[in-house]
């Protein structure tokens, strides 16, 4: 009897436990962000203030979208399937100085040719813009004026210089980079066309 009761007791608590479990992966963390990788809803609910950007379409959602897991849109229930997404944690407390000058505006000084920039949206916390880098485009040097973080939605291959050092970086679906605020570089497009999600944290 004292077996069964213990049997029933470690069921009970791992049944209890697969039932809290976000299926959330952290892929990148650090003072400034948290960004996680998931694609169940029970992540949304324990993420209530970051950018959700949709990888996969889904019953709700197109990939490419983004939204603040925050706002009045829906929460798919638990039966529809939402693909795989990212979410996007700003850290510390809200912004109390409004909008941040930054390179990533809706538009874009002569320093980036052959790109597009559109706004999602913009609240205390995050500026959101859906970015396009062209075949050929360039971006020349500058310096961003907030912390972003870059959501790669299609890949591509970027050749990218910073402190007189050129590497080429091969992005994939998914793919996540951090680049700081006061951070100066120029990149360069060498393959397709490249669709990004700009997340630029607010300070």
């Amino acid at each position: 009897m004292p077996k069964l009761l213990t049997a029933a007791v470690c069921l009970a608590a791992s049944t209890s436990l697969a039932g809290t479990d976000t299926g959330a992966e952290i892929v990148l963390d650090n003072a400034r962000v948290r960004v996680f990788k998931a694609s169940t809803r029970l992540a949304l609910v324990d993420h209530p203030a970051a950018v959700v950007v949709v990888l996969e379409d889904g019953a709700t959602r197109k990939a490419g979208d983004a939204y603040w897991s925050g706002s009045a849109a829906p929460v798919p229930s638990a039966g529809q399937d939402m693909g795989s997404f990212l979410m996007v944690e700003p850290k510390g407390p809200a912004s109390q100085r409004g909008a941040v000058s930054s390179p990533t505006s809706a538009t874009p000084p002569p320093v980036f040719i052959g790109m597009s920039f559109n706004p999602i949206f913009d609240n205390e916390r995050v500026r959101v813009l859906r970015a396009r880098m062209d075949v050929g485009a360039r971006e020349g040097v500058h310096t961003h004026g907030s912390d972003v973080v870059v959501v790669h939605l299609s890949g591509g291959d970027i050749e990218d210089t910073a402190e007189g050092q050129t590497k080429v970086n091969h992005w994939k679906h998914g793919d996540v980079e951090f680049e700081a605020r006061g951070s100066s570089h120029s990149a360069r497009n060498l393959g397709a066309a490249v669709d990004v999600v700009l997340v630029a944290l607010k300070p």
